[in-house]
């Protein structure tokens, strides 16, 4: 972006809410504010960065390689929303040597939070552990992103639905294999997703700074079977002004099949340790059910702190 056209969004962001234009890159509809649109910003290359993002998931990548400490609390729910089982306490990861290791304070659970062998009960608590916790020391990792691509289909069973798992919370709105009924629904950039959905980009104050804000939801006038495609209630991502970072993530999914649904709703925001970008808070609430499984109801919150990178 040239100095004038910044300049000139610094002095009007508080008022780019007021009207709203449609622009068509490679034949796609995006709705941006006029003011961003008559201004010398290059949004077809910030459109397209963001849509090729990877920064979310290398941000979490990095937590495997440096020391950090976490409360965590995860609380599984019956139908009526009350705590039927549940784990609290602190974690200290530490990373030396190229490894990590894991140490648990003051841990609390209740309930049947493990099971008769010690342990996840519930797939919830599998997710979460995947993402936060280390199980013994752990070798060789590096926080690497490009070339990396998420693939289910050479897994069974658990590790195949946690593969799945990760791929709808790393890229949310890419496509995703093995999915019954939803793989192909999740792809929010292709060419079908634009008849059903709505992508609002902006430029607002965030922090003390300022950030681009990418807004993604269902059109206001679907017909029956176009919602029946809607996977996605709404996704909300703010970048960066000056790196195209990520800074939060706030999305909503929900899907009935029949066999299965869900409904998940998730909150992260991150930090900086220095030049690594890493997560600092993650909500979710979330329920789901699949055929022979039953009903799985859960909320968990991270807050992650004290990060240090190894020397």
């Amino acid at each position: 972006m040239k100095l004038t056209g910044l300049f000139f969004l610094l002095l009007l962001a508080p008022f780019c809410h007021a009207q709203d234009t449609t622009v068509i890159l490679e034949n796609k509809a995006f709705m941006l504010p006029e003011v961003i649109v008559h201004s010398n910003m290059d949004y077809a290359s910030i459109l397209k960065r963001i849509q090729d993002d990877t920064t979310f998931y290398k941000a979490f990548r990095t937590l495997h390689t440096i020391g950090f400490s976490a409360y965590n609390d995860i609380r599984m729910l019956d139908k009526n929303g009350n705590t039927e089982a549940s784990y609290s306490g602190k974690t200290t990861q530490y990373r030396n040597n190229g490894c990590r290791t894991m140490q648990e304070e003051a841990v609390k659970t209740t309930g049947d939070f493990y099971d008769a062998s010690g342990n996840y009960n519930y797939i919830t608590a599998q997710l979460y552990a995947s993402l936060f916790f280390t199980h013994g020391k752990v070798c060789g990792e590096n926080n690497i992103v490009a070339g990396i691509n998420f693939n289910p289909s050479d897994k069974k069973g658990m590790e195949k639905h946690k593969e799945q798992l990760k791929m709808l919370f790393f890229n949310p709105g890419r496509r995703i294999p093995g999915v019954p009924f939803i793989g192909n629904k999740l792809d929010l950039y292709d060419e079908e997703a634009h008849d059903l959905y709505d992508y609002h980009l902006d430029y607002v104050p965030y922090k003390g700074s300022y950030a681009y804000v990418f807004d993604i939801t269902p059109k206001n006038d679907l017909g029956f079977f176009q919602k029946d495609n809607i996977v996605i209630d709404k996704m909300t991502t703010w970048f960066d002004a000056s790196t195209m970072e990520v800074l939060a993530r706030n999305y909503q999914l929900s899907y009935k099949a029949g066999v299965y649904d869900f409904n998940v709703t998730m909150e992260i925001e991150m930090t900086k340790v220095d030049d690594l970008l890493v997560p600092a808070m993650l909500r979710y609430k979330g329920s789901f059910y699949a055929m022979f499984k039953g009903r799985e109801r859960g909320e968990f919150t991270a807050t992650l702190f004290d990060f240090k990178k190894e020397k």
